[in-house]
Formats: structure tokens, C-alpha cells, sequence
């Protein structure tokens, strides 16, 4: 399995200069906190809660509040050093002769929604941001996430997910897709009669790219 998926959560103090390691295959970086003002021809500021592609940004600088970032990266496997701090690392077997793109979008589910039995069509990385997320994969005991919790779904194993009832619920996610599904649901589920049942949860995609590994 020469590929690894990452997320490296990256802290910076006001005025601290940040440029991720461009050792990635691709990535994608989604500012959870503070501001973080692009430098060269894509000048501005990012703005918080919102991820974009790693690769069409350049040097940045986190402004007079700091920044906490969330940063995805997709590597070749033995992988370079990281910096921040590694939340979740996972190895996936992707043939370089296939053709994949990059997607990252936010969950977000009502009160006490519940995603049912499903698989998606790849692999990726997800991180809970905001409530409680009672996570099943396959056949293995359900997982209580809390904010900041990373988990991997590889997409094979059924997954269930059900979110909190006092509170609203989202995390953000990174997966590696085929490139034939771009601007499509990867998700399938395992009964497919549920497909057409009331789905108690939003998505807003940030980047769907595809990527060259």
C-alpha cells in the first residue's frame, strides 16, 4: 500500500507563517479557527469553517487571533515528516493507473439524525467538529465521538452513525474517490430502500478535484 492518508492538526500563534509541506500527493486544508491571509496572486483572507485545495494556495500568515488548522494530506508511503500534531493516519491501496479525485465536505445532521447502514465508493479520513457522533463500522462496537475525534472509513464496511439529540452534530471529512463520480453521492446503502427515506443531515462540499498521484 505505497499511499497513506493523514490529518495533522496545525496551531499557529498570531503572525506565525505557515506553508504546509508540499510532500504530499494532494491535500486539503480546512481552517476550523482564527484567520489565516494568503500571500502572491491568491492574496485575502481565508475564512474560517471552510476547507479549499492545498495545492492552489501559497504562503499564508494567521492573523491577530491565530489559526487552528486542519490539514489532509494524501502521501506516498514511507511518509515525510509531518509537523502539527497527527490526528489519524491510514494506509490506502490506490492504483496510480486509476483515474481519483479529492472531495472534502461537511456533514451536518439534525438533532438525534441517524445515518443508516451504508458504504461509500472510497476511502477517507472524517473529524467530528461539533456535538456527539456514535460511530458503528462493520461488525465492531459503536464509538462514542466527541470534538476533535478522527476515525477512517474505508468504504467496504457498513457503517451507522447516530448524532446527538441535545445538540446539533457535524464533523468534516477528506476522501479519495473515483474520478467518475465527481458532483455524485458516494454513498450506498446497504438496504437500498433507504435511499429514498427522509435524510436528517446537510452536505456542503468545499473541494472536488480530481487529483494526479
Amino acid at each position: 500500500m505505497p499511499y497513506s492518508l493523514r490529518l495533522i492538526e496545525d496551531t499557529l500563534v498570531p503572525g506565525a507563517r505557515y506553508r504546509p509541506a508540499p510532500a504530499s500527493a494532494a491535500g486539503v486544508l480546512y481552517l476550523a479557527a482564527g484567520d489565516l491571509l494568503i500571500d502572491g496572486a491568491a492574496a485575502g483572507p481565508l475564512e474560517a469553517g471552510r476547507a479549499h485545495l492545498a495545492a492552489k494556495l501559497g504562503a499564508a500568515v494567521a492573523g491577530t487571533s491565530g489559526a487552528r488548522v486542519l490539514r489532509f494530506e494524501l502521501v506516498r508511503q514511507p511518509p515525510p515528516p509531518a509537523g502539527g500534531r497527527v490526528l489519524l493516519e491510514h494506509p490506502m491501496a490506490l492504483d496510480p493507473r486509476a483515474s481519483w479525485l479529492l472531495r472534502c465536505d461537511r456533514v451536518d445532521f439534525d438533532r438525534g439524525g441517524i445515518a443508516l447502514p451504508h458504504r461509500h465508493r472510497g476511502g477517507g479520513i472524517r473529524c467530528l467538529l461539533h456535538g456527539r457522533l456514535d460511530v458503528t463500522v462493520g461488525q465492531g462496537t459503536a464509538r462514542a465521538m466527541r470534538p476533535w475525534d478522527a476515525w477512517f472509513e474505508s468504504g467496504k464496511e457498513p457503517v451507522l452513525a447516530v448524532s446527538a439529540k441535545d445538540e446539533e452534530t457535524s464533523f468534516i471529512r477528506v476522501s479519495v474517490l473515483p474520478a467518475e463520480i465527481r458532483g455524485k453521492s458516494s454513498m450506498m446503502y446497504v438496504d437500498p430502500g433507504d435511499a429514498g427515506r427522509s435524510k436528517p443531515r446537510t452536505y456542503t462540499v468545499y473541494v472536488d478535484e480530481p487529483i494526479a498521484l
